[in-house]
């Protein structure tokens, strides 16, 4: 049994991004072609002109530390803050100001682990060491080819999806089937399963009937052998 997912059509957001390096410009190229409302604020003026030519979006060359820079960039109004500065000082400070501002959903990088706590307590949400997780991912991308779209969670948690072959000892069976026979370890849960023949992704239920060419999305609670990648592609 499946439970398809469909895309549900989302309303435009107004975002304000601090900072134009590469995560802000990955983060303006997925809001723009999302259709949501972007303001960038970055302390480059060069950088601050080259980002204004290439999109459609408002541009403030500015100090995003400073509450009257945040305001002009429509605090009031705003859906989200992102921060992405390559400093944690400064997006401490982005972060606090969009706390006091009220604005609803703030997101921050935090470069060094062991300052997430200072941004949680201010009510945002982190990513974690980008450059690190960058680096896990190529590595992972070189030492388990069969793993695709990998992400690494907190405290050793992964998600993952992998195509399973017709010598899997999940083919033909149904999750449940395989998770009482442990060839789904205790530790993984198969959340989702798509079809090289059909557009859609399903949810996986106890009862669906896993086949040859099957893409799993996993979650694991900790980190994945390679004995154990091996043994669940066949």
């Amino acid at each position: 049994m499946y439970a398809t997912i469909g895309r549900a059509k989302r309303a435009s957001m107004y975002m304000i991004i601090v900072g134009a390096g590469s995560i802000g410009i990955s983060l303006i190229d997925i809001a723009v072609c999302e259709k949501n409302n972007v303001v960038l604020i970055d302390a480059d003026a060069d950088r601050a002109r080259e980002v204004s030519a290439k999109y459609d979006i408002t541009v403030l060359s500015g100090n995003a530390t400073s509450a009257d820079t945040v305001r002009e960039a429509g605090a009031d109004r705003a859906d989200a803050l992102i921060v992405t500065t390559s400093d944690d000082a400064v997006n401490l400070m982005v972060v606090s100001i969009a706390a006091s501002l009220d604005i609803p959903s703030i997101v921050s990088v935090v470069n060094e682990t062991e300052h997430a706590d200072f941004f949680r307590r201010l009510g945002a949400n982190v990513m974690e060491n980008p450059e690190d997780v960058v680096a896990q991912h190529l590595y992972n991308a070189v030492k388990q080819p069969n793993v695709q779209d990998f992400a690494l969670l907190p405290q050793g948690a992964q998600i993952f999806r992998l195509q399973i072959t017709g010598e899997s000892p999940l083919a033909d069976r149904s999750i449940a089937d395989n998770i009482q026979r442990d060839t789904i370890p205790e530790s993984i849960r198969v959340l989702a399963i798509a079809r090289e023949d059909e557009d859609t992704q399903s949810i996986a239920m106890g009862d669906s009937i896993l086949a040859e060419g099957d893409i799993l999305t996993l979650f694991s609670l900790q980190r994945v052998s390679d004995d154990v990648i091996e043994k669940l592609v066949g």
